[in-house]
């Protein structure tokens, strides 16, 4: 019986091992599928954005409904890796969360405006390229700070009081300089960005607070997560509006590139004229370029449900700042 005992516990003890091997496998297979996808996000998201404009029936089946969900779940995955000590700059260095959050918020929105008269958009386009303009800057902007070597800290705190600040500067900014053009609805403009934005940080947010082992496990899988839904949303907009794309597409594109670059190239003047140091201008600068793309091209469906393009800047956004974004990393990497 004793003989007995001693097997069926080494048997237990031996199925629990391999329970836990095969677990520790399998987290390793997707922490290695995730850190691909995380490494080439700019190639998946250009070969995901051709395939829906040049054979949109690829796409189709991707609902325009799916768009608010899919940036939930990445808007949720910010929440995740956020921690109390991220707002520390606010406390340690507010000169530059105010001056990044000046910066974020005026520059971007004058620089959409002017192109959008300067490019003669139609109003649709026009709503658009404000609507980029105006929003927040995403986690795009922490992940490119890193391989730039700049100031993590300093990105992850201006991108995190810019969100929280949304809800209110997005729909007031693009108030004022819309509001002779389009019908603004700053309301479900507001709500959007609170249940789409907020919310989903806050619940990651706190289960990270209170189940930080889960929260952990989860955090390594999240690129591979963030960029399926990118992915989703950039492919969902362009195949539905490709025929229109197509027709106006050249113009789109050199607003949006213009845009980007010039954001970029306006964050790092700031920078050099108020001193910053090396890793604070190139935060400042990736911070001020890149933006939460994602959330214009939700916010252009509710807040302009009749102007079907004004998704499309967003989307285009997504696809050309994380290419620009790869090659802003190679060459701030080199600049010590």
């Amino acid at each position: 019986m004793r003989t007995y005992a001693r097997s069926s516990h080494g048997c237990l003890r031996g199925g629990l091992c391999h329970n836990i091997r095969r677990k520790v496998i399998i987290m390793d297979i997707l922490r290695k599928i995730s850190g691909a996808f995380g490494r080439y996000m700019a190639g998946i998201v250009v070969v995901v954005t051709a395939l829906a404009l040049f054979v949109p029936e690829s796409s189709l089946w991707i609902q325009t409904g799916w768009i608010n969900p899919l940036l939930m779940v990445i808007m949720f995955g910010m929440g995740l890796t956020l921690r109390i000590s991220d707002f520390a700059p606010v406390f340690t260095h507010p000169k530059y969360i105010l001056i990044g959050t000046i910066s974020q918020f005026t520059i971007m929105p004058a620089l959409a405006w002017g192109l959008s008269l300067v490019f003669g958009l139609d109003a649709a386009l026009m709503a658009g390229v404000v609507l980029v303009g105006t929003c927040p800057g995403g986690t795009s902007s922490n992940v490119i700070t890193y391989l730039s070597r700049g100031d993590v800290a300093l990105s992850v705190g201006m991108t995190s009081v810019n969100t929280l600040l949304a809800p209110l500067l997005t729909p007031a900014i693009t108030y004022f300089i819309l509001r002779t053009t389009v019908s603004v609805d700053v309301v479900a403009m507001f709500v959007s960005i609170v249940q789409v934005v907020i919310v989903p940080i806050i619940f990651g947010f706190v289960i990270n607070k209170l189940l930080p082992r889960i929260s952990e496990t989860l955090a390594d899988i999240l690129p591979a997560v963030s960029v399926t839904a990118i992915c989703l949303i950039v492919a969902c907009v362009v195949s539905h509006n490709a025929g229109r794309i197509m027709s106006t597409g050249w113009l789109v594109f050199a607003v949006v590139i213009l845009h980007n670059m010039l954001g970029y190239l306006c964050g790092f003047v700031l920078g050099k004229i108020l001193g910053f140091s090396v890793s604070q201008t190139k935060a400042i600068s990736i911070e001020v370029g890149m933006q939460n793309s994602g959330l214009a091209t939700s916010l252009a469906g509710s807040a302009f449900p009749s102007l079907t393009m004004a998704t499309v800047p967003g989307a285009l956004f997504s696809v050309w700042h994380n290419i620009s974004g790869a090659l802003l990393a190679s060459l701030y990497r080199r600049w010590e």
